[in-house]
């Protein structure tokens, strides 16, 4: 078992433009927190919503614990985040903004054991902003060979 897990959305940040960062709880049963220290969660195709003020994070992919019984838990359900009310008014009045998102960027614990999630607002990129970020990445990567053959 790991001691931190460390589970990151690389996909968010190529698709969008990142406004707002917010860590946020997530309310789990036992045996998924359990799959999630063992590194077995994916939040790739994830996304938020408000659903009667509360929010959820749906699409997120939490495999089966192995050791389970019949109390095993579903992969794909929609889950909880725990904020604060004045984090929650911010963020549901900001995503009624027409082209913005809530968009889980990594899932994480920290060092009480316990499974976090940092969420952004987002806004979606154009085509065009995609080919500038990949440029970026082309660059960076070329000087950084240059650098360690010196």
């Amino acid at each position: 078992m790991q001691k931190t897990v460390n589970i990151l959305n690389k996909r968010a940040k190529f698709d969008y433009e990142i406004l707002d960062k917010y860590t946020a709880g997530i309310v789990l049963t036992g045996t998924e927190i359990k799959s999630i220290r063992l590194g077995k969660a994916s939040i790739t195709e994830s996304f938020c919503e408000f659903s009667d003020g509360e929010l959820f994070v749906i699409n997120s992919n939490i495999e089966e614990y192995l050791y389970g019984t019949h109390y095993n838990h579903k992969t794909k359900s929609e889950r909880k985040l725990l904020l604060n009310k004045k984090e929650l008014k911010k963020l549901f009045k900001d995503s009624d903004n027409k082209g913005l998102t809530i968009v889980p960027l990594r899932l994480f614990t920290n060092e009480k054991g316990l499974a976090k999630l940092d969420i952004a607002l987002c806004r979606g990129k154009k085509n065009y902003d995609k080919r500038e970020s990949l440029k970026e990445q082309d660059t960076k990567r070329d000087l950084d060979r240059i650098k360690k053959s010196f």
